[in-house]
């Protein structure tokens, strides 16, 4: 598609949202691309901006982390317009599941030479939605253990540090999953509501089979009863081999609701959301986003 005009948000509170966005502007003009920027000065101030002024733009990209971008799709595919997400959080699990280059200029090239694409996206309880994942268990343990400074010094690496630790910190719970009406038992170390299967670039396979635009939200639910069990788990995450196992359970459905005990906090798209329950329903092909041309 052609892009000629461009509403650029971004997060100055993120990781690379304060020095990135004159990196990002020289990129855009460098390509041609006549470019207004914002900077956000307020959680859900990127939505404000988007209901404003997106549909005054070809296309609207964000420069922060998964929540800023969150806050934008939300907003403008329902102007029809398309969304342009950059690598300036910490994670960017969705940059990253797009196949983005974590470059912001490379990431900018990219996309404005890529193409438009419809994928579906997971809605919350509170009318707030995620792209790639929410979840219960070691994933919200990992995102309490990576402090702002590591983040900012270590970048991804502090979630995988974190994580580390929190696998070793076996904290099982009691789940009780209802999936299209449909009531499951586990006692599970992590359950995850899945938009795509893949993590880091692809290095990671979190489920399998997982299509982001079939209009289906898959869940994960990992359920070690022992230092091989959560080794078994790791190995097939990295190799991508996962399958039923009696410490591995997948379900697809278009809503799922996690309860647990003790209550656990829960996480949607690297965000705290509280404790639990954890209400997803899947919103078909409601996302509009920008891709690099080799994705397919």
């Amino acid at each position: 598609m052609s892009v000629r005009r461009v509403l650029l948000i971004a997060n100055p509170a993120s990781r690379l949202g304060a020095s990135a966005p004159p990196i990002a502007l020289r990129a855009f003009r460098d390509a041609g691309v006549s470019t207004d920027l914002v900077l956000t000065d307020r959680p859900g101030h990127a939505a404000v901006v988007a209901a404003e002024r997106g549909a005054d733009y070809d296309a609207v990209f964000t420069l922060g982390g998964d929540g800023t971008a969150m806050e934008v799709v939300q907003v403008v595919s329902d102007m029809g317009r398309p969304v342009g997400i950059l690598p300036g959080g910490t994670g960017n699990l969705v940059a990253r599941a797009l196949g983005t280059p974590m470059r912001v200029a490379a990431a900018v090239r990219s996309l404005l030479a890529g193409d438009e694409r419809r994928f579906d996206l997971g809605a919350l309880a509170d009318g707030r939605c995620f792209a790639f994942a929410a979840g219960i268990g070691v994933d919200v343990t990992m995102l309490e253990r990576a402090s702002p400074r590591l983040k900012r010094r270590f970048g991804v690496l502090a979630y995988v540090t974190a994580a580390t630790h929190a696998s070793l910190r076996y904290e099982p719970f009691e789940l009780q999953a209802t999936v299209d009406g449909s009531r499951h038992t586990f006692h599970a170390a992590a359950a995850m509501v899945l938009n795509f299967g893949t993590a880091l670039g692809g290095r990671l396979q979190l489920g399998p089979a997982v299509d982001p635009s079939d209009g289906w939200l898959n869940l994960c639910v990992f359920a070690p009863r022992s230092l091989a069990d959560a080794l078994d788990i790791g190995w097939r995450i990295v190799r991508h081999r996962l399958s039923e196992a009696s410490h591995m359970h997948f379900l697809k459905g278009r809503s799922i609701r996690l309860e647990t005990v003790p209550p656990r906090m829960a996480q949607a798209d690297g965000e705290l959301l509280g404790t639990a329950p954890l209400e997803c329903v899947v919103r078909p092909l409601a996302a509009r986003l920008l891709v690099p041309a080799r994705v397919t």
